[in-house]
């Protein structure tokens, strides 16, 4: 994406607020930010003010219809220029969006929470067309009053204002929390001339810190914090101390001087109590579960407990293992950069597996391929890239075309998988466009995912682990979510679903990688295309539930951790954050983590993302799709029924429905949280606390 230009183009011009298909990505640059977040906006206010006007016919068209259209036209607009921040992000781009970020952030602040369409919608859903609305719209009505509702809409004109200004503030903080991580992840590096400490990294991770090296002019090797760089040296290295600075650097990189995320903490804990307690709730994790497949922040807490209590036992005597591998190596103690370094020490002796071995059977290339044709086969789909000169915004950037069963094209979707110094850290996928079926046909859906996976060799095409491999695969199950949806209203279409229940499209697509059926669809060594051989295959199944109870309690620990400082931290309080993290946290942790070092400052899931008194989510989805899997395994992995039935009662529902009914109108029942104990334990135990 350029980043430069000479004036700032008129609204007309604007490739932001085009409404091609696809996005005309190429032609943006950062001097169309500000007049296309002004003219949106400028649209948007007169697009409210004609929905509010007291004269408009009362219909569903006129106001929820309007409503929808409203975010729709919005959205586009805003969510572009946000997705370039995201993967093209320039010092111009950056400081355009935090320029303008607080004007969007107050418009929606207004827009959910203006009493007159409170009133107006008031006004629709006590007519005769508002309850005959069919289903759907029935229920959009309904969320849409509700979120009014938890917006503060009804509420008096004071309270109003303070829940806009604590809204406004809270979206700049989150901005600066992530920035503030992009900075403090491509800052840091270390540079070595010869590779004598690097002793134990294998030849990929060697080949990839050259690289490194190479692109900063450096004659020698290059360590990072993106994660290929980050992973292999705290698994890998046989030097205890580079293990330890790495690990440091990585757990540190939200505190330094001039983007320390450490006071923001205490901020924003504390906007959100008092933004809970403006709408009347008695804290933050209420106001945000109501709306949740678990409904309040008792359950969530019961949860949390019942996963744990059924992982505690196996937890511990993987720690006892840990601890007893790391003596016979003659390390004084286990310490947190040590738990990866010792694990895999354990996993080798144990299975005689090596991830490496894995990777020249994981190509990109095949990958990609081979998870295609297993959509194809079980979800009635055709995946191609696209022909045609496709606009992007970087040259490693791929776009492809999804075809329905009909013929209809249902989407198309951008592929980025490799990391950049312009790009935020971590895997996700984003909604551009979502479209549907419509009166003169279908509109198509657009959307992204992208990661940052081990980058090529050179000219060898990239080369992943079984690991990399489950983020592609995870990434693309929320893909399937949004371009499968054939909900009509795009309010209530893909992935806009309760957070407790979206992971379930993205967590069952990771099963396929453990089956022999699947891999040989894609497992092909790269220059001899010879298949995953029996014998390794075996041994990587055997090792799936390895460290099985330590990934479990992991997760425990993030939500536990993030249901605490929504619910029993108090940041008026004399504890420090940061010391109420590590305390909650060390029951979930194989080592003891050193004082000074500060996750807490990276956990952008909570600070600078949407999983606020939310990350129980994940577990709570990966019990749906270990419950759910359990029927493809049943009948067959690439039973096409199965598949269909999966397409037609979750991913192509959207939130049509409430989540638990699309649930059971799947797997025939309540989901079983045992299936996860079983599956990633290989352990039999009753869950309490559903």
């Amino acid at each position: 994406m350029p980043t430069t230009s000479t004036s700032a183009p008129t609204p007309i011009d604007n490739p932001i607020l085009s409404t091609a298909f696809p996005i005309p990505f190429h032609e943006i640059e950062p001097a169309h930010v500000e007049p296309a977040l002004e003219a949106a906006l400028r649209r948007a206010e007169a697009d409210l003010a004609a929905i509010v006007e007291p004269d408009r016919p009362a219909t569903y068209e006129a106001t929820v219809g309007a409503l929808d259209d409203l975010g729709e036209r919005l959205g586009r607009v805003v969510g572009t220029v946000q997705h370039l921040n995201n993967v093209a992000q320039g010092p111009e781009l950056r400081e355009a969006w935090r320029t303008w970020l607080p004007r969007v952030s107050a418009f929606y602040a207004k827009l959910e929470g203006d009493p007159r369409l409170w009133t107006t919608l008031e006004r629709f859903a006590a007519t005769d067309e508002a309850k005959a609305l069919d289903p759907l719209r029935s229920r959009n009505l309904e969320k849409t009053m509700r979120a009014l509702r938890r917006a503060g809409a009804h509420l008096d004109e004071a309270t109003r204002e303070d829940v806009q200004r604590i809204r406004v503030e809270l979206s700049e903080l989150s901005n600066d929390f992530a920035n503030n991580l992009l900075d403090g992840t491509h800052e840091w590096d270390l540079r070595f001339d010869d590779a004598d400490r690097l002793a134990g990294l294998p030849e990929s991770a060697l080949r990839l810190a050259e690289q490194a090296a190479a692109e900063v002019g450096h004659d020698g090797y290059r360590l990072t914090l993106q994660a290929p760089s980050f992973v292999a040296v705290l698994t890998y290295a046989e030097d205890r101390d580079l293990r330890e600075t790495v690990y440091r650097a990585f757990r540190n990189r939200g505190s330094g001087e001039g983007r320390d995320n450490r006071p923001l903490i205490r901020r924003i804990l504390r906007l959100r109590r008092r933004l809970a307690s403006a709408l009347g709730y008695e804290d933050f994790a209420e106001l945000k579960l109501e709306e949740r497949m678990v409904e309040d922040a008792a359950a969530a807490h019961a949860f949390e407990r019942g996963m744990a209590e059924a992982g505690r036992a196996p937890f511990e005597a993987e720690v006892d293992e840990l601890r007893a591998k790391a003596n016979d190596l003659g390390l004084d103690g286990l310490r947190p950069w040590d738990v990866r370094f010792v694990g895999e020490k354990l996993r080798r002796e144990r299975f005689d597996f090596d991830e490496e071995e894995l990777r020249p059977y994981f190509s990109v290339g095949n990958v990609i391929r081979g998870l295609f044709s297993i959509a194809e086969r079980l979800f009635g789909v055709t995946i191609e890239e696209d022909p045609g000169e496709v606009a992007v915004w970087h040259d490693s950037v791929r776009v492809y075309r999804v075809t329905g069963s009909d013929g209809v094209h249902v989407g198309s979707f951008y592929t980025d998988w490799f990391p950049r110094p312009e790009k935020r850290d971590g895997a996700w996928m984003v909604s551009l466009l979502t479209g549907g079926p419509r009166d003169d046909g279908f509109e198509p859906h657009l959307a992204y995912i992208g990661g940052n996976l081990t980058p090529p060799d050179g000219d060898r095409d990239a080369q992943l682990t079984h690991d990399e491999v489950r983020t592609l695969f995870h990434e693309f199950g929320h893909l399937l979510h949004h371009i499968l949806s054939r909900v009509e209203l795009p309010a209530r279409a893909g992935t806009n679903v309760a957070w407790d229940f979206v992971e379930l499209p993205s967590q069952i697509m990771e099963n396929w990688i453990w089956e022999r059926e699947a891999l040989d669809l894609f497992a092909r060594h790269v220059d001899s295309g010879a298949p995953l051989p029996a014998d390794l295959f075996e041994r990587l199944a055997r090792s799936r539930t390895f460290a099985g109870a330590r990934t479990l309690m992991w997760g425990v620990g993030l939500g536990t951790l993030d249901l605490g400082l929504h619910t029993a931290f108090d940041p008026d309080g004399d504890e420090d954050p940061l010391a109420y993290s590590r305390r909650t946290m060390a029951p979930f942790l194989a080592s003891d983590g050193p004082d000074d070092v500060d996750f807490l400052a990276t956990f952008a899931h909570v600070f600078a993302g949407g999983y606020a008194a939310g990350y129980y989510s994940y577990l709570w989805s990966e019990v749906l799709d270990a419950d759910a899997f359990g029927r493809f395994r049943e009948a067959g992995i690439f039973d096409p029924d199965v598949g269909r039935a999966f397409v037609d009662t979750i991913l192509s529902r959207g939130d049509s429905a409430d989540p638990a009914e699309l649930f059971r109108s799947f797997r025939g029942r309540d989901p079983d949280p045992s299936a996860l104990i079983r599956r990633n334990l290989g352990t039999e135990a009753v869950v309490s606390g559903r």
